[in-house]
């Protein structure tokens, strides 16, 4: 009996862990295949979840670029062909603001005030130079040939693509062609601005009037820089090269735009007269005139504070911001740059717009309120002049352009528009002069700055006593849409 219970005691036992084993088994298969089904599913739903976050990515965009296309057109810019100039615009800037990111690391204002101030003179004198060829050489060569208005513009795009690609290689190799190839860079943008200004009048549609369809022009130049500007940005941190190879293709898509810009924006074949035919070239519009006076006092004031609050809040600082003088003078720029954009706003909403009246109010606005800032210098007020300056000066600029593209003949405006942007660049450069001449105390600068724009606007008013002889037209809506 023990031997037969001895014999029966560990049966039971191995058979007890071998269930236990086997048990364990199953429970370990089934907790594997658990797993694989949740790796399984937790990837299709990450598969699921990128696919749909792709989707989503993808109709926004849609949507951004149909809203934006249905922006451009609207108002008859779609029928008319204005909308594909409203979109070349936008690559304009956008390049231009890539090739400034890219040589900001240029800016002379890391060096001592007084070695600053001379290399901001030659810089100032630097900026000529474009318009010294523009206005002389481009301005006639377009209106001369008036056919081939979109090579013409698309020219200006492929050279600026070109040089961009140039400027990366010079700026890694610190090559003597980096100087030559940013001077070209500014020439040709200046060419395409002319161009532009001079071709919208051909692109214009029945429910627009200049100053609407200037401010489109430039809203979406607005938006073209603000989305480049974070792209340029991203890549110039991988160095200067890359957001000029960037701009690269920004120039590139432009050159495409421009060849498919309409028919019409070119002169017809039976536009163009002979060399020798050509009459004396007619004496400027009047309003014109008033325009580029009241204008040059804008830029003025813009090159003047561009200049001396740069170095003014650098070294005499609001108090409390001693140690952050870079943010306060973003503050100033920020405020300027509102303004601008407020300025194309309301030129692109407002029906009713009379541009020769537009200017002159823009003048007096910022006379008014550099007087202003003068006798009540602080951060408040310097804030408000920036908007002022901002805002009078793209309201008044985009006034400038309706008058010229409504009082000059087509076979001159763009001649025109090159002597004007010359004019107001050389206004800019002398308030430029103005900003690093005077002494950094606020009461000196700004009150002599505000006397000079009170006599300028004294002088503008006296001439709106003189009335203009019937200018000569073209019938600019009839000839230049092709009949």
């Amino acid at each position: 009996m023990a031997d037969e219970h001895a014999d029966d005691t560990p049966g039971p036992t191995r058979s007890s862990a071998g269930d236990r084993a086997r048990a364990a088994g199953r429970g370990a298969s089934r907790a594997a295949a658990a797993t694989g089904r949740g790796v399984r599913r937790v990837g299709s739903w990450s598969a699921e979840g990128a696919r749909r976050a792709g989707q989503a990515t993808g109709t926004a965009a849609g949507f951004t670029l149909r809203q934006a296309r249905r922006a451009s057109s609207a108002e008859g810019a779609g029928q008319s062909g204005l909308y594909r100039l409203i979109e070349l615009h936008a690559f304009n800037a956008a390049g231009d603001a890539a090739v400034a990111i890219s040589l900001a690391g240029t800016l002379f204002f890391q060096v001592p005030t007084e070695q600053a101030r001379g290399q901001v003179a030659m810089f100032l004198g630097l900026t000529m130079l474009p318009f010294a060829i523009v206005a002389p050489l481009i301005g006639p060569f377009l209106d001369r040939y008036g056919q081939g208005r979109r090579w013409a513009i698309g020219a200006t795009m492929a050279l600026r693509g070109f040089l961009c690609w140039v400027l990366a290689d010079a700026v890694v190799s610190e090559s003597a062609a980096l100087f030559p190839a940013a001077l070209g860079c500014l020439v040709a943008s200046k060419a395409y601005g002319v161009t532009r200004a001079a071709a919208v009048p051909r692109l214009l549609p029945d429910r627009l009037n200049l100053v609407k369809a200037n401010s489109r022009i430039s809203l979406a130049g607005v938006a073209g820089a603000a989305v480049s500007a974070p792209i340029a940005i991203g890549a110039s941190t991988l160095g200067a090269e890359w957001s000029l190879r960037y701009a690269f293709l920004v120039f590139v898509g432009g050159t495409i735009l421009a060849i498919l810009l309409p028919a019409q924006v070119d002169h017809a074949a039976g536009d163009r007269e002979p060399m020798w035919r050509r009459r004396k070239r007619p004496a400027v519009p009047r309003a014109v005139v008033l325009g580029l006076r009241s204008n040059a006092g804008l830029r003025l004031l813009s090159g003047f504070l561009t200049m001396f609050m740069a170095f003014l809040l650098r070294d005499e600082p609001f108090p409390g911001w001693e140690a952050r003088p870079e943010l306060l003078l973003g503050l100033v720029i920020g405020a300027a740059g509102l303004g601008s954009t407020i300025g194309i706003t309301l030129g692109s909403i407002l029906r009713n717009v009379r541009p020769e009246i537009t200017v002159v109010v823009a003048l007096l606005a910022d006379a008014v309120v550099t007087v202003v800032v003068a006798v009540f210098y602080g951060l408040p007020t310097a804030v408000l002049l920036g908007l002022t300056a901002g805002l009078a000066q793209s309201f008044g600029k985009l006034s400038l352009d309706a008058l010229i593209q409504r009082e000059v003949p087509e076979r001159t405006r763009a001649s025109a528009f090159a002597r004007s942007e010359t004019l107001l660049q050389l206004s800019w450069v002398v308030g430029g002069f103005l900003g690093i001449g005077l002494p950094l105390v606020p009461e000196i600068g700004l009150g002599v700055t505000a006397a000079v724009l009170v006599l300028w606007s004294a002088f503008v008013l006296s001439t709106l006593r003189h009335r203009d002889p019937a200018p000569e037209r073209e019938e600019p809506v009839a000839s230049t849409r092709g009949g």
